[in-house]
């Protein structure tokens, strides 16, 4: 199960460099509020998974966007490495974090990224999902003979329930189960300390099918995304506290694609290094 990289970067060359482009939340009619709504529960999630953390000298953002979260971890961090194949995204990156001292941008692709020293954190926002299976175990086996003995990985990808899926065309990405994570993971001596489900991406996405239903059934004059968007945005937000745990309740595959977040440490015996 192979991605062709090429095809990736030409297809986030393209994409909006705002909040809502690299989080595929373009196109929906939803106000820019929507995405920075999504991007403060994520990290409040990411916070919470990564508290335990014993140092902070060195964290990498690898397929780092337009530098929300190399911001995130800057705010922890002595230094972050922020690493972007895209040259549109890597443009706002570097214009986006040039505040920070601490931040240092490189263009080019995370796989072959070096540090010089071992790393406290990696943080993978939602990377993993374009590449194939040989090149997640490329990245997967680098970060492993890089991460300090007490290091982690956080990755955030998106997930579907059943069965893997591959996109192929115009946006190739790969949405794999939780199950083949977990088989990648382990493969690159890794245990995962904690899975969290991604509930802010989980409440935006049954926005974006929601959406997309409408789109599919309405004529292009009659779609109104502008109203339509905002007002399935704002209803979402008034019933994030029960509408997304009654749809797990009843068991439906909606929304169909899911994010979690996979906290990784190296496995108890890799830890221990001559």
């Amino acid at each position: 199960m192979q991605i062709n990289s090429a095809r990736v970067r030409h297809y986030f060359d393209k994409v909006s460099t705002s909040l809502m482009g690299p989080y595929m939340m373009d196109g929906f009619g939803f106000p820019e509020s929507a995405g920075k709504y999504r991007l403060k529960k994520e990290q409040q999630i990411a916070d919470a998974l990564t508290s335990s953390l014993k140092s902070y000298d060195l964290a990498l953002d690898l397929g780092s966007g337009v530098g929300y979260w190399s911001q995130w971890l800057a705010q922890r961090f002595r230094r972050v490495e922020s690493v972007e194949a895209s040259q549109s995204l890597y443009l706002q990156l570097t214009q986006r974090c040039q505040p920070h001292l601490n931040i240092h941008t490189y263009y080019g692709d995370a796989i072959n990224h070096q540090p010089g020293k071992a790393v406290n954190m990696a943080f993978l926002g939602g990377l993993l999902m374009y590449l194939g299976d040989d090149d997640c175990l490329t990245l997967l086996n680098r970060l492993h003979k890089n991460l300090s003995p007490e290091g982690v990985v956080l990755c955030r990808e998106s997930t579907v329930r059943h069965q893997t899926q591959q996109k192929q065309g115009e946006y190739p990405v790969i949405y794999r189960t939780i199950g083949h994570y977990e088989e990648l993971f382990a493969r690159a001596g890794f245990e995962i300390s904690q899975i969290q489900l991604n509930t802010a991406y989980e409440l935006m996405q049954i926005g974006c099918e929601t959406i997309k239903y409408w789109k599919s059934c309405t004529s292009p004059k009659r779609q109104m995304l502008p109203l339509i968007g905002g007002l399935v945005y704002w209803g979402l937000r008034l019933s994030s506290g029960w509408l997304p745990g009654m749809i797990r309740k009843s068991q439906r595959d909606f929304p169909v694609l899911q994010n979690h977040f996979f906290l990784l440490r190296l496995k108890p015996t890799a830890r221990i290094r001559p």
